[in-house]
């Protein structure tokens, strides 16, 4: 038995592959690569494995975490990342697994980039009018918890913004806390909608840059 860690890309059209599919898609992957993983016992077996932050649909990112379980003792984890990725469908591709150096428990930031759209909008105008907003001392924002409908400040999980034309976009990058609490990428969307639905864009994509540590050290 083996734990092994892995990053992987999930790019293109694989950004529009669902959590469960894309656990399906490795469980499929590992068999037919030649590296069956180990099973839970009881009455439910299932692969262990395990993707630390599950991704939204849409969105991208060249950072996942994934921790694997395999039936064998050793592996040449050069050669795994060849015929996993020899197997694996468009957009998604691993790199060479590793053993785990710390818990999972231990991600504290993600470093994400954003691309935003505007309708009839010069992405040069709202750089400024957006820089200022993102750099507010209070950004709150409702967002629905297990208890309903809540308001949290994002302001103090949000950091490291910085805001750019790309063209008719604009490309924001900003590190946000996802592990208490915890923010999602889409909240930097929202916040705008309801406090400034002027600089809202009219259309969001994120893709997932770097997972930190609490001290912004990258994780493994």
């Amino acid at each position: 038995m083996l734990k092994l860690r892995m990053r992987f890309e999930k790019t293109g059209r694989a950004v529009y592959i669902s959590h469960l599919d894309l656990m399906h898609t490795f469980h499929r992957v590992f068999l037919r690569a030649g590296y069956p993983l180990k099973h839970s016992e009881g009455f439910n077996p299932h692969p262990i494995l395990s993707i630390a932050l599950p991704l939204s649909v849409g969105h991208g990112s060249v950072c996942e975490i994934m921790d694997v379980t395999l039936v064998q003792d050793t592996v040449d984890t050069a050669q795994m990342a060849v015929d996993l990725n020899a197997v694996l469908p468009e957009g998604i591709r691993v790199q060479a697994p590793y053993i785990p150096e710390t818990k999972a428990s231990a991600i504290k930031w993600l470093r994400v980039m954003g691309r935003y759209e505007y309708d009839g909008k010069q992405a040069v105008e709202l750089i400024a009018p957006l820089r200022a907003f993102y750099t507010c001392s209070e950004l709150p924002v409702s967002r629905k918890t297990k208890r309903g409908e809540g308001i949290i400040d994002i302001a103090p999980y949000v950091k490291d913004v910085t805001i750019n034309a790309d063209g008719e976009d604009v490309r924001l990058a900003a590190t946000v806390s996802v592990n208490e609490p915890t923010i999602n990428p889409e909240l930097l969307v929202k916040v705008l909608q309801q406090n400034d639905p002027e600089l809202a864009p009219d259309f969001a994509e994120f893709t997932r840059l770097e997972i930190f540590t609490e001290k912004m050290e990258v994780f493994r």
